[in-house]
């Protein structure tokens, strides 16, 4: 006890909590900026991102190039090909039921739809990374009436090197790409994008 009737600490002591307190703030910091990344907590971008293996393809298809063609099966079994719309506008769209972002503007696509299509609008569908009986399922209670190609094992979104859903390709009457929109969009954005390739 000193005079004063205080206790007296060791210098050393109080430094080394002093360091670990420290130690234990940049930690907990660092752990919060990697959970931040890894989770994409706060990036609420109305892109729901996934991992493509196998072939895939250098570059998306770009503003005025023609689509890569493809074939594949709706999820009812009907063989569909991209070449089928050829001469038409054509709004391509990639999701599917697992997207939280793609199930949250399907009433919009379909409304879209439903409104253009005595214009001439075609709309095709892929989902990716899901069995014909979830996209089925998914479709029937979205009212969702336009074909959807199942792209199960990713082989279509890889051709497309699509990695961000949903992602929009809105194509005119000459086959070429007017506009690529990667994420959730509004009815408003829908309904300009389709009178850009109807007209």
């Amino acid at each position: 006890m000193s005079a004063a009737g205080m206790t007296v600490r060791p210098a050393g002591r109080t430094a080394g909590r002093l360091q670990t307190i420290v130690v234990l703030v940049i930690t907990s910091a660092v752990i919060g900026i990697i959970a931040f990344f890894v989770s994409g907590a706060g990036a609420d971008d109305g892109v729901t991102r996934i991992e493509l293996n196998g072939n895939v393809a250098p570059d998306a298809p770009r503003l005025g190039e023609v689509p890569p063609n493809f074939t594949g099966l709706t999820y009812d079994g009907t063989r569909v090909s991209l070449s089928d719309y050829a001469g038409k506008p054509l709004w391509l769209t990639f999701g599917g039921s697992w997207c939280v972002d793609c199930r949250v503007e399907a009433p919009d696509l379909q409304a879209a739809y439903a409104a253009n299509k005595a214009a001439g609008l075609e709309v095709f569908g892929v989902f990716v990374a899901e069995s014909a009986g979830d996209v089925k399922g998914f479709a029937e209670r979205a009212g969702l009436t336009f074909p959807i190609t199942v792209d199960e094992r990713r082989v279509i979104a890889a051709a497309y090197r699509n990695m961000g859903f949903p992602t929009h390709y809105f194509i005119g009457r000459d086959g070429r790409i007017k506009e690529v929109r990667i994420g959730a969009m509004s009815r408003a954005d829908m309904d300009r994008a389709v009178a850009a390739i109807l007209n």
